[in-house]
């Protein structure tokens, strides 16, 4: 990849360049990296403790949480270093890297939230059925084609922008490598590159948002059959986590790649690729903790197991599970 471009490295302007600014920024996201990876780690510990939510749609749950939690460590660590440093450097093959993995992420993650739409769908429109439709096989079958896709998508996007030259700019608008950044500031005719992320944005975003949203018109089909005000609550709050999770991530994504130019501009740029690589890893565990009793029961198991919080308060807890 270097030697097809003279830069060597990238600048990576992001945010303020006031060293009082550059602190909070450290800080703030600090703060952001450090929920988002405690509350991933707890919901994958608390889904693995606990036998009874050995199930597929928590199968899927530890994956999602696993690509958040990768997700955004793919992209805020090396943000916060370089605001604690004062440097705004990443190098060309840092630069590769992070744009395979953000795309690779992104993409496992909405094939991901593709795959949890349809086993809502099998355990609530086929619940005799279920069982026998959403057996371990499939489910291993679904999440490997998940990520395996991802891995193949990532390494196309990732060939095709890298295949471009950049010897004009070195300056990235942006706080990580991001793709239509890039694109930006290469000094090749990038029309080509441009068609096919916005040609494969749009086609893989149109077919799992149909996949997504037909399946829950036949879930909310269902719902509205169940006699019993709390079987419906009991749907519902499993359904709706999931709805609220993939709507917060694929209407940030997509805006962010395919919104017209005319809405584009360094700030809002920043902000929205804030929103859809930083917002979903920390709000998944908190939106499927405060929606869903059997994650907020298990979580409560798993906490009354960590050394520094064991000991405070929770043995009443202990008691009660």
């Amino acid at each position: 990849m270097v030697n097809q471009t003279t830069v060597t490295e990238f600048v990576l302007l992001g945010f303020a360049n006031l060293r009082e600014l550059q602190i909070l920024h450290f800080a703030v996201f600090l703060s952001i990296y450090l929920v988002a990876l405690v509350g991933n780690v707890l919901l994958v510990t608390a889904v693995v403790q606990n036998h009874h939510l050995h199930s597929p749609m928590y199968f899927f749950l530890v994956n999602l949480s696993i690509v958040d939690a990768c997700y955004i460590s793919t992209t805020v660590p090396k943000s916060m270093a370089n605001s604690l440093m004062g440097s705004k450097h990443i190098s060309v093959p840092g630069c590769v890297t992070q744009v395979f993995l953000v795309i690779m992420f992104a993409s496992a993650e909405l094939f991901l939230l593709t795959a949890m739409a349809y086993d809502r769908y099998a355990a609530i429109c086929h619940p005799l059925r279920y069982q026998l439709i959403m057996n371990w096989t499939l489910c291993f079958q679904m999440a490997a084609v998940c990520w395996v896709t991802a891995v193949i998508i990532a390494a196309v996007a990732t060939g095709n922008t890298f295949a471009l030259r950049f010897c004009q700019s070195n300056l990235i608008e942006q706080y990580f490598c991001d793709v239509p950044q890039l694109l930006k500031i290469s000094c090749t005719d990038t029309s080509t590159a441009q068609s096919f992320v916005f040609a494969s944005t749009l086609s893989l975003g149109s077919f799992c948002f149909t996949f997504i949203f037909v399946s829950y018109g036949y879930i909310f089909s269902a719902v509205f059959k169940i006699q019993s005000g709390h079987g419906r609550q009991k749907v519902l709050s499993t359904c709706t986590p999931h709805l609220t999770v993939f709507c917060l991530f694929f209407f940030t994504a997509s805006f962010s790649y395919v919104r017209p130019k005319a809405l584009s501009s360094p700030t809002v740029d920043l902000l929205a690729a804030v929103l859809y690589t930083v917002l979903p890893p920390i709000m998944n565990p908190i939106i499927y903790s405060m929606r869903n009793k059997d994650i907020q029961l298990a979580l409560g198991r798993a906490m009354t197991h960590l050394p520094c919080i064991s000991w405070v308060g929770f043995g009443e807890m202990n008691g009660k599970y």
